[in-house]
């Protein structure tokens, strides 16, 4: 086998499905051998959502997405997608091109030291120097990817490693050259015993070793001490996070165990829609006031940053449990009470099962629902009110109601999407897709191209902000090559809306926040989708039914939508 081979023979034993890549001489060797071993490999137009895809597959399957990018700027294109999956704590396999390893730091193409730039921004780096040692590297790199608390890991395959061992003799043969002189022959036989020692021992190959994430568990007096804090309380409230979620397996077994506590409930990030769309112990809105008010909360797989303004959201009184993978981010800001240093998930399985039933908070229960009852009637009037285009909250109140059962959500953009997650309920567990911590303008081609891949059957609905969608438009070209019928809409507001409403009100100035009313179906047009456009609320619900029915029939397609401004989120900048 040559380099790229053994890669291949790896992948396909720890069953990865799908290799996303943009194309480059450094990697072509492994996308030869991934597609001679039935791995689908899906080619996009920038590396960042080659990355972003393996990041959407990783969060719904719980498995290392794996992409491929080759070297130099293919590797400095794809960081902000890599930053993204590691702050969001998502296992992901990163294989990226280097240059030959004997002409590394001297004037190659595409030459970078690339260890610096990758390393603060994965778990951990594979420089491998010898073939034999490439199939061993993605194995421990599969395997650290998805271990403790999961995040991206980095192996460096310098192109000489990848190719069959004869050529890579004859490539340094021939830049040895035939001269006579003493520096000529030197030359040779230094690129001579460089190719053996890279070589040596690649004619033998293991069979690949698969072994299962090692998932960390709680203490185990962690779990009574937290029991016996819900138990005691007057008003208990959970937070639940992406990190719950990681265990995917384990996700219906979770999803019960929190409805058996029948402890209040706000779902945030890939928990959303863990307990379907109207359960009555989930909360939708005044999260704030509902944490200051709580005498006992647990916060699963959530760390107490700007989303929870740093902790100060949860009142010094009340006791603070936090069930979290990783210590750093269970102590972050806040010390809690009662650390559960473990699998978030696991932690609300074990909690259920040592409580029981629970349900004894009714008058806390119908405090806060009707909050939340009253809001949604806000929000009905406000998506009631008429204006020279579509209205944001009556367009996603439209497609709330359109989006079929089985939807899965990606949501890229700033104002648009913040509106739509006040609004749009998912469907069920590991149905809603969004950045993370990180906030990164420009997953929603990537994760809409991932998510659609590992659920062909079900619906992939991409709110995108119009600002957003810029960063991967040209990506319906994929979506259209590969036969990927993700329906897009884009909020047309001709503006950079979440920035924009700040900015002009403290500063009187709307410089570098206003777009234009493009015709971004037509771009989409142009790449072979479907396009549609609607400018009036009273149209929506028919164009939303026609983007259903096109993307059914096997063709992406692209909802142009022209909105009126709101000031629907009116003081909503996070710091």
């Amino acid at each position: 086998m040559n380099g790229g081979e053994r890669i291949a023979a790896v992948l396909r034993a720890h069953g990865v499905p799908v290799l996303f890549t943009l194309c480059g001489g450094h990697i072509s060797p492994i996308l030869a051998a991934a597609k001679a071993r039935h791995i689908r490999v899906v080619d996009v137009r920038d590396e960042a959502t080659a990355v972003f895809a393996a990041d959407a597959m990783a969060r719904l399957t719980g498995t290392p997405g794996v992409a491929a990018v080759t070297a130099g700027p293919g590797l400095t294109n794809a960081v902000t997608a890599l930053k993204n999956a590691q702050l969001a704590q998502s296992p992901l396999l990163l294989l990226g091109g280097a240059a030959p390893t004997a002409l590394q730091g001297r004037g190659a193409l595409q030459d970078i030291g690339q260890k610096p730039l990758i390393a603060p921004h994965v778990k951990r780096v594979f420089e491998v120097k010898r073939v034999r040692d490439l199939d061993t590297a993605v194995e421990r790199a599969l395997r650290i990817a998805a271990d403790g608390v999961p995040g991206p890991v980095f192996v460096e395959c310098a192109v000489d490693l990848l190719y069959d061992g004869a050529l890579i003799r004859q490539w340094y043969a021939e830049a040895a050259g035939k001269g006579t002189s003493f520096a000529d022959r030197m030359l040779r036989w230094y690129l001579d015993q460089h190719a053996a020692r890279m070589l040596a021992g690649s004619e033998h190959m293991s069979a690949p070793q698969v072994r299962p994430a090692a998932i960390p568990h709680a203490p185990q007096r962690a779990v009574p001490a937290a029991a016996h804090a819900l138990a005691k309380a007057q008003r208990p409230l959970m937070v639940i996070g992406s990190q719950a979620m990681l265990a995917v397996e384990r996700v219906p077994q979770i999803a019960a165990a929190v409805a058996a506590l029948g402890v209040p409930v706000y779902l945030s990030g890939m928990a959303r829609g863990l307990l379907g769309r109207d359960h009555p112990l989930q909360m939708r809105h005044a999260r704030r006031d509902a944490l200051r008010e709580a005498d006992c909360v647990l916060l699963a797989g959530v760390p107490c940053d700007f989303r929870l303004d740093y902790g100060r959201h949860v009142r010094r009184s009340a006791t603070l449990i936090a069930a979290n993978r990783s210590r750093a981010d269970a102590k972050l800001n806040r010390r809690p009470n009662i650390a559960a240093i473990g699998d978030a998930g696991l932690t609300l399985i074990a909690l259920a099962e040592q409580l029981g039933e629970r349900a004894r908070w009714p008058q806390w229960l119908a405090q806060l629902r009707e909050r939340d009852q009253a809001r949604e009637r806000e929000i009905d009037a406000q998506a009631a009110a008429a204006g020279e285009y579509v209205n944001p909250l009556a367009f996603f109140r439209a497609l709330d109601a359109a989006a079929g059962d089985d939807a899965v959500m990606v949501a890229d953009g700033g104002d648009f999407v913040a509106t739509a997650s006040y609004i749009v309920r998912p469907r069920g567990p590991l149905s809603w897709l969004d950045p993370g911590a990180f906030g990164t303008l420009g997953v929603g081609a990537g994760f809409a191209l991932g998510a659609k891949l590992v659920r062909p059957q079900s619906e992939a609905w991409l709110i995108w902000g119009d600002g957003a969608s810029g960063y991967g438009l040209a990506e319906f070209d994929t979506l259209v090559r590969h036969g990927v019928p993700v329906i897009a809409v884009v909020g047309n507001d001709a503006a950079w809306s979440q920035i924009a409403r700040e900015q002009v009100k403290l500063l009187h100035d709307d410089v570098g926040t206003v777009l234009a009313r493009t015709d971004y179906h037509r771009v989409a047009e142009g790449f072979g989708a479907a396009g549609l456009v609607v400018k009036r609320t009273g149209e929506v619900p028919a164009v939303l039914a026609q983007a259903r029915q096109i993307a059914g029939s096997g063709r992406p397609v692209l909802v142009n939508v022209w909105l009126d401004r709101t000031d629907f989120r009116e003081g909503s900048i996070s710091m």
